[in-house]
């Protein structure tokens, strides 16, 4: 290859070009809204560090729900909000939860979407960590093995609601045996498990801790999310587990501070479907510059999760679904 009789450049020049050769591409239907959805009455509550981002009632959740079907949209996944919190976080598990009752108010509007729940305590227990909580001679930690039973009755609770896939989050050891044993107990074979295989303790999640009102009352996640200067070895293990475990598919999360560990778990485990959460701080960082009129934001979200797709990941978490829904048709 020598200049000038290769010029790269050509491959540049025209914008049909430029489209013919693309080797990565956006479609509504790689992308899942995450919506947020809170127990009672009144308006939808806007999310101070998440401009343009709701707490939902039930009564405003099935527009939502009819506007992402519109859209074409690969599904939402839904985040409860309940009334009570208490120590287990036994809302989750309640066949009258606020979670439940989403998953049956979004499949009576719109029936055709996919719906995916999270399966975590950390919203619904009153310390705000993801399962029961116990003392040992470090101080508080949750209990690994005593919240597997909870994490698989939540998970039964919103197959029989009608959830589509479940998603597990709370990073506990064995936590897709011990979900997937109880689908199938429950007759529930057909259910997928979306797990967060590898979901790193990161300061990207302070806006989300606000939109789920889940922020621990002591200590930190440390202890059972990964550690964000680990070897990347560590994320492909639990990857690794968890499919040995039964689960369908794998998420990597955060996404943008994360494209290497994509990119491991795409080569290390093809054929395996792979997502990327596009997490709450990376959103409200480009919002808040945006505000500022530092950025593009069409530009910079559309090249964000190009570079998602680019680093291996099949479907997209995003709180920009529905803006990059409407852009892929006008563009």
């Amino acid at each position: 290859m020598s200049f000038p009789r290769t010029r790269l450049r050509r491959l540049r020049y025209l914008p049909q070009l430029r489209a013919l050769t693309r080797q990565v591409r956006l479609d509504a239907g790689q992308l899942i809204l995450p919506l947020f959805v809170r127990d009672g009455a009144g308006a939808p509550r806007e999310i101070a560090s998440m401009p343009g981002q709701y707490q939902w009632t039930l009564a405003d959740l099935a527009c939502e729900a009819e506007t992402a079907q519109r859209l074409g949209l690969g599904g939402v996944i839904l985040f409860g909000i309940p009334a009570r919190k208490d120590e287990t976080g036994s809302d989750a598990h309640d066949d009258g939860g606020i979670i439940q009752r989403s998953v049956r108010a979004v499949k009576a509007a719109a029936p055709e979407l996919l719906v995916i729940t999270d399966v975590c305590c950390c919203e619904y227990t009153s310390h705000g960590h993801c399962g029961v909580v116990h003392q040992t001679t470090h101080g508080h930690d949750v209990d690994n093995d005593a919240t597997l039973e909870l994490l698989a009755r939540q998970a039964v609770s919103h197959a029989r609601a009608g959830a589509d896939v479940i998603a597990p989050s709370g990073m506990m050891d064995g936590m897709v045996a011990a979900i997937r044993a109880g689908l199938d107990q429950a007759g529930r074979t057909e259910t997928p498990i979306l797990s967060y295989a590898a979901k790193y303790a990161s300061a990207f999640y302070g806006p989300f801790r606000d939109a789920a009102e889940s922020a621990p009352q002591f200590g930190d996640r440390r202890t059972y999310q990964m550690d964000y200067a680990a070897d990347p070895g560590q994320a492909l293990r639990e990857v690794e587990q968890d499919l040995a475990e039964g689960a369908d598919l794998v998420m990597v999360k955060p996404a943008l501070a994360y494209l290497d560990i994509i990119h491991r778990v795409r080569t290390q485990f093809p054929g395996v479907p792979l997502a990327a959460y596009n997490v709450s701080g990376e959103y409200s960082m480009i919002k808040a510059a945006a505000a500022q009129g530092w950025l593009d934001e069409r530009a910079v979200v559309l090249e964000s999760l190009s570079a998602l797709r680019r680093a291996g990941a099949e479907i997209i978490l995003t709180y920009w679904a529905k803006d990059v829904a409407e852009w892929l048709r006008h563009q």
